[in-house]
Order: structure tokens, then C-alpha cells, then sequence
């Protein structure tokens, strides 16, 4: 079974499980797909983190996850006060995401012998040559985001022709991506680091003014990690080691396991809690979760520690709202799923950080670059500090558990600030309150805190929730926002569920393009 945010993708992933092919390789062809038909969300140009379960008790994470360019110092942005979110100035860092699939493959191959990489591409190579359907949500962001989006000339011929984005429902070939697709699927998955392929990459930065060369992602690789993970009530949940910020939705669980159980899922003291327990979570991750030396053993230490987590836990106030506006951060990602015939289960999220990325198109290679350097600071020290070589503060973060009664779960979103948020809800309602698992995602949901382009850090909470709940959740002093319903401030969330007897359950979310595909 797979699932993934647009039903191509979906369909391309479970044609490789078909064929025979591992949850690895469904993950890597569901990838590469949504770089072809979903390309405000994700692509080549942008980083990944994986974790993969297999049924025998083997856990790994993989941090595909790229450093900021040598040339990237205090110098290079004298002038500014901050690192701009778009252009060539923006496209300041590695894209690992396909040094992930390189290395998640070789695992792969510990398996069984791999299909062929040509076989894994042909969808994305095909959607990318022949055409694929311009979504609605794609549309609506092109047209959103125009005057951001039109000072690249190369962005702008694709997306823009004749000055007009994109229209719902219109047919776009990406021919420049189906090109680098098939170099890669001839010359290998290295190719994008190391050769002709990888000069043509490192011209085009260079002449967008990108402070990215060829020496920067020569001989790149993304890197084997053991995954974090806390004991909760219900089981062992997994996430992604720093610079991701997966320890943060670990600490959000793990607090509201040590709440006193609401009498019922969705009710006020559900929400409030959870809440209150994010609040404590992006406290600590906004203080110790970046690339630096450290925060890895930081974060373990915190979650090894039922001590601390107890007496975070008791400072939560069950009736009164802390007062909250910290700064957080933005994104727009693709989470997939897949689980194979060997009982293998993947967690994948892969992203170019805000919509389109830099919004820098690379012309040679059709390639969106992302943007995830912005999020470094222009100082000399602390948090998130710009360092040439140093990998940047991510919100991407996939979840997984293994539950006490044997039940292997993959599960995630897209959506920055939102992703251990919704991780935290769809794992509680599901997990703790038995609601079916595409009830769990498909319910409305909320968010905490700022999303791209808004400055408001109230708490966002969709229609569809009782009326009560709005009037009590600002009596206890939250500064609460509505929204519509299945909004897509939300993300689009999934989640795979493997039983002990071979059953596998699965969600999508419907406020996405996507679907879940099963043989």
C-alpha cells in the first residue's frame, strides 16, 4: 500500500510494488513523480529525511538534507538585514533530496536486487514529457504569489506564459525536468552531484546571482542517522534527528501522554492540551534544534529523560492558555507513505521549502532550487547562525511508531509549523481514542502559530468543530482564528498502518490531490 498528496504519484508508486518492487523503491518513484506533477510542493531541487521500519525491529532515519554554500558568509549578504526568501540569493544550499534516493536505494538492495532506475523515473519522466494536469492548488498559488514569482526569466516562461499563471486544469509539459530525469536514470543518481550534469546546475545558480558552485555539492551524500524516539503509553514513536525538527513532535506526545485522558476525542480539554503541550515543544526546539554540533545529543537527552518531561508536563496549566507569539517557520512539503510485501514500512518528506522554493528555475535542467537557507540568521553566533558549510534549521520531519499490540504506523504532513502539530493529532485520535485512521485525518484540525506570508500567531482552527469549542478555547485565552472548512492552511496529512496479521490500513488527506493505492 502507498499513499501520497497527488493520485499520480500514488498510481506510480504502487505500479513499482506491482512490479515487484520494495516500499523503498514505490517511496523514491511516488517522489520523483510529485516532482513532475506537483512542483510547488516539491522536486529535485530540495532536500528530504526518511524513515524506514522493518518488521524485524531495524529502525533508520536518513538525512538528506543539503549545507549552505561555501560563499554564503556575512560578506556575501552584506546589506541585508536578512536573507531574502526568493531569488538567487535564496538558492543558497545543497539539494540533497536526490542523494537520499541514491542512498535509501542501496539499502533497498540489501533486500532484494533493485528494479531498474529507469524503471523507478518512467512515470515522472512521462508526466514531466507528455503533460500533467495543472492542480487547483497549484494555480491558485501561482496567481497568489505572482509578484514574487516572475523576476526569474525561466520560472516565469514555465509558469507564466504570456505574463498569465497557470490554469486550473490546463496541460503543462516541464520538458527540462523530463531531460534531467533521463540523464539521471542513464548516468545514475551520483550524476547530480558529480559531472556534466552537476556543472550545468552549478552555471545556472551562478548566473542567478546563487552564491552555489560546483565544489559545494561535489561529492555530497546523504547520511545514515538513528532515528530520535520517546515511550509513550502506546507504544515507541520515531521521528528525524536535528537540524529536523521531528523532536519537537516527539515532545508534543510525550507531554500530552502525562495530561490526565480527556473523557472525548476533540473536545476542548483535547485541544487545549495538545495545544499547550505544542507550546512547550517549539519553546525548547526554537532554542536548541538547528545544525549545530549538539543538538542531537541535546534532544536525545531530553527525551531520555522522564524527569524533565514530567515536570514540563506538570507546568502545563489545564485551564488557562500560556500566552503565545513566538517566531516559527514555514514550508510547503510532500509526505508519502508506502509499505511493501515484506512488511518494510517508509516515512518520507521531501520539500523546497516555501511554494516553488527560491523560485529560481535552473533553464538547462528545469530544476526549482529551494530556499531552505533563508531560514539561517545574519549573525555571527547562536541559533541558526549563518555558517558557510553548515546545514539549516528544517521543518521537515516524518513520524513513525511501533505500537504495543504490533502495529507499525508511518504517518505525516506538509506544512512547516504544522507538521508536529497534525503528526500529534492524527497519532492521538487514532492511537489513544480508536477513531478510524482516514476519520483521523480527514476531521478538521488546527495550527498554532504563523503560516508563510501571514503574520498572525493565533491558534487557526477549521469549521466543522462544535460551537462551544471556539467560545470555551478563548475563555481560557487562546486568540482564536477561524478558518473554512478542510483549509489548506492544514497541510495534506497520511498515514499507513501495518497490523500484525499482514492488514494495512491507509489514509489521505482530502484537503489534497491524493489517494491511497493498495495490491
Amino acid at each position: 500500500m502507498v499513499t501520497a498528496p497527488h493520485h499520480l504519484a500514488s498510481q506510480a508508486g504502487l505500479g513499482v510494488l506491482k512490479d515487484g518492487g520494495t516500499a523503498i523503491e514505490a517511496a523514491v518513484a511516488m517522489a520523483a513523480t510529485l516532482s513532475a506533477v506537483y512542483p510547488h510542493m516539491t522536486g529535485l531541487g530540495g532536500d528530504a529525511f526518511w524513515l524506514i521500519l522493518w518488521p524485524d525491529g531495524r529502525n533508520i532515519a536518513i538525512e538528506a538534507c543539503g549545507a549552505l554554500a561555501q560563499a554564503a558568509d556575512a560578506a556575501f549578504y552584506a546589506g541585508h538585514e536578512q536573507i531574502p526568501w526568493r531569488g538567487g540569493l535564496a538558492a543558497n544550499t545543497v539539494a540533497g533530496t536526490v542523494a537520499g534516493w541514491e542512498k535509501a536505494l542501496h539499502i533497498s538492495a540489501e533486500q532484494q536486487p533493485n528494479l531498474p532506475l529507469e524503471r523507478l523515473l518512467r512515470d515522472a519522466i512521462y508526466y514531466a514529457e507528455r503533460g500533467r494536469i495543472v492542480t487547483e492548488s497549484e494555480a491558485a498559488l501561482l496567481k497568489e504569489k505572482q509578484a514574487e514569482l516572475t523576476d526569474n526569466k525561466a520560472f516565469s516562461e514555465q509558469f507564466y506564459p504570456k505574463g498569465i499563471p497557470l490554469k486550473a486544469g490546463s496541460i503543462q509539459t516541464m520538458p527540462g525536468l523530463a531531460k534531467t530525469l533521463k540523464i539521471l536514470a542513464r548516468d545514475g543518481l551520483n550524476s547530480f552531484y558529480d559531472g556534466d550534469l552537476a556543472r550545468m546546475i552549478a552555471d545556472d545558480l551562478e548566473a542567478v546571482g546563487s552564491p552555489m558552485r560546483y565544489i559545494d555539492g561535489a561529492g555530497y551524500t546523504a547520511e545514515l542517522k538513528a532515528p530520535l524516539s520517546v515511550e509513550n503509553s502506546y507504544g515507541r514513536i520515531f521521528n528525524t534527528a536535528p537540524p529536523s525538527q521531528g523532536v519537537a513532535s516527539l515532545l508534543i506526545l510525550a507531554l500530552q501522554d502525562r495530561l490526565p485522558l480527556c473523557e472525548a476525542v476533540d473536545s476542548v480539554d483535547f485541544i487545549h492540551g495538545l495545544v499547550e503541550a505544542t507550546k512547550k515543544s517549539f519553546q525548547y526546539r526554537n532554542k536548541y534544534v538547528d545544525g549545530q554540533e549538539g543538538a542531537v545529543q541535546h534532544s536525545q537527552s531530553v527525551l531520555r529523560n522522564p524527569t524533565v518531561l514530567d515536570d514540563w508536563a506538570q507546568k502545563i496549566d489545564s485551564k488557562v492558555a500560556l500566552p503565545w507569539n513566538e517566531d516559527t517557520q514555514w514550508g510547503d512539503t510532500t509526505w508519502m507513505g508506502a509499505v511493501d510485501h515484506n512488511g518494510v514500512s517508509v516515512s518520507l518528506i521531501q520539500s523546497v521549502y516555501f511554494e516553488f522554493g527560491s523560485g529560481v528555475l535552473l533553464p538547462q535542467t528545469g530544476l526549482i532550487w529551494q530556499n531552505r537557507g533563508t531560514s539561517f540568521r545574519l549573525v555571527e553566533k547562536g541559533w541558526n547562525a549563518l555558517m558557510p558549510g553548515r546545514k539549516p534549521f528544517h521543518t521537515l520531519n516524518p513520524a513513525a511508531a511501533r505500537l504495543n499490540d504490533g502495529r507499525i504506523m508511518v504517518y505525516g504532513t506538509m506544512g512547516g509549523e504544522g507538521q508536529p502539530q497534525t503528526q500529534a493529532v492524527i497519532f492521538s485520535r487514532y492511537v489513544q481514542y480508536g477513531v478510524p485512521l482516514q476519520e483521523a485525518v480527514s476531521r478538521p484540525r488546527w495550527l498554532l502559530g504563523r503560516t508563510w506570508g501571514q503574520e498572525s500567531t493565533s491558534l487557526k482552527i477549521e469549521l466543522g468543530f462544535s460551537e462551544n469549542v471556539f467560545t470555551e478555547l478563548c475563555q481560557r485565552g487562546h486568540d482564536v482564528e477561524r478558518l473554512s472548512a478542510r483549509s489548506g492552511i492544514m497541510g495534506h496529512a497520511g498515514a499507513l498502518v501495518r497490523h500484525h496479521n499482514g492488514v494495512i490500513e491507509g489514509a489521505t488527506d482530502p484537503r489534497s490531490d491524493g489517494m491511497v493505492s493498495a495490491w
